[in-house]
């Protein structure tokens, strides 16, 4: 991955955003040598969110489970039955 100073995003921001659209590498900007934030394009970004929201969805489905929260087939099916409606 790419690392670049804050000072540089400021100077050549639109070389930058380009590189990003181009290559799809999330680019590190620094600040006082430390990291501050990264620069990514809309495309992979979205997939990243996308991805989060599944992962959040199978982290809830885990934690009922260990919770007892369960129901059998029969019941889960007269539940989405209920709700289709």
């Amino acid at each position: 991955m790419r690392t670049e100073l804050v000072t540089t995003l400021k100077r050549q921001a639109t070389e930058l955003l380009s590189d990003i659209e181009r290559d799809k590498e999330p680019i590190l900007i620094t600040q006082h040598g430390l990291p501050s934030a990264y620069l990514l394009d809309v495309e992979t970004y979205q997939l990243m969110q996308q991805r989060m929201t599944i992962l959040e969805g199978i982290a809830r489905g885990e934690q009922a489970l260990a919770e007892g929260r369960v129901a059998t087939h029969t019941q889960a099916k007269k539940r989405l039955a209920r709700w289709l409606k």
